[in-house]
């Protein structure tokens, strides 16, 4: 009788809703640095203009990773590919 497999299914977004994310992520920066240009410093809008740089980084980051995975596939079979072959090639 065989065990039930398990799997892990990764969700993934799409690459163009991350980079329609960025896009909305990257026009409300600029807003934020209109209104710090215009006003002078505000303490609140300074907070979310460092809030959001830091997610337009982490949203980039997301799209590189995803679309390396697309490209190359899973990073993990990837490495356990590579230690096969380097296994196999140690044993010849």
């Amino acid at each position: 009788m065989r065990e039930p497999r398990h799997s892990l299914t990764i969700v993934m977004r799409n690459l163009n809703d991350i980079r329609t994310e960025i896009e909305d992520a990257t026009a409300r920066r600029t807003e934020l640095w209109h209104i710090l240009s215009e006003e002078g410093h505000k303490p609140e809008v300074a907070a979310e203009l460092e809030e959001l740089n830091a997610r337009i980084d982490e949203l980039w980051n997301e799209h590189r990773q995803t679309r390396a995975t697309l490209l190359h596939g899973d990073r993990d079979q990837i490495i356990q590919r590579a230690r096969a072959e380097e296994r196999l090639s140690r044993a010849a």
